[in-house]
């Protein structure tokens, strides 16, 4: 059995890699494979995109702030600041699917507007947006998490802004993104939310 060996979050904590891998768990079931002949894009993914390492598709992208740090080969990194409200710098609908797991609770809530948007102009026709984040009401648990060691206090004291279902509707609504084709729900016993869009 394969182990692990690269750093899935900045800081340490000791469930880090089990929450790593429920997320990728998620995403991967959320996805349809027909859309795996394609491309896809995982925005804010940390120096090493643990989840597009663990999925199968055709092209592989990844997109963050932080510098790629042992990048599988399959996998084209770019640099990019997610709070920077200007075009990601992709072609229209270039992506089958994108994800964004456990980033926008580190984003300044002001230009999350904008970077849906970008994400329904990069994504094709009939994609998929997949998104997970912590439940709102868990700030005060995580806090307690991350002074045991369990969660990497770095991660959890960058949280800026917590999210509820409604909420997160209403961003996919300002995006472009029908409202009738967004679906939510719960997982990890409720602690975290998931979402995805179909353009």
């Amino acid at each position: 059995m394969k182990t692990e060996t690269h750093e899935l979050t900045r800081g340490h904590g000791l469930i880090e890699p089990m929450l790593a891998r429920l997320r990728a768990r998620k995403a991967n079931q959320l996805i349809p494979p027909a859309l795996r002949q394609g491309r896809i894009l995982d925005i804010g993914c940390g120096s090493y995109p643990y989840f597009l390492s663990h999925t199968s598709f055709r092209g592989k992208f990844a997109i963050d702030q932080l510098k790629a740090s042992g990048l599988p080969v399959d996998i084209s990194f770019h640099e990019y600041n997610l709070n920077a409200s200007t075009p990601l710098p992709f072609e229209d609908e270039y992506f089958s699917a994108l994800t964004m797991l456990a980033v926008v609770e580190h984003l300044n809530p002001a230009v999350l507007v904008e970077l849906f948007r970008e994400t329904h102009r990069i994504l094709r026709p009939d994609g998929i947006l997949v998104l997970t984040t912590p439940a709102a009401w868990t700030g005060r648990l995580l806090k307690r998490m991350a002074r045991l060691n369990l969660v990497s206090k770095e991660e959890i004291d960058e949280h800026v802004f917590a999210y509820t279902l409604p909420l997160l509707g209403w961003y996919f609504g300002a995006g472009g993104f029908p409202l009738e084709r967004v679906h939510f729900g719960f997982f990890e016993g409720g602690l975290n939310l998931w979402a995805t869009a179909r353009r």
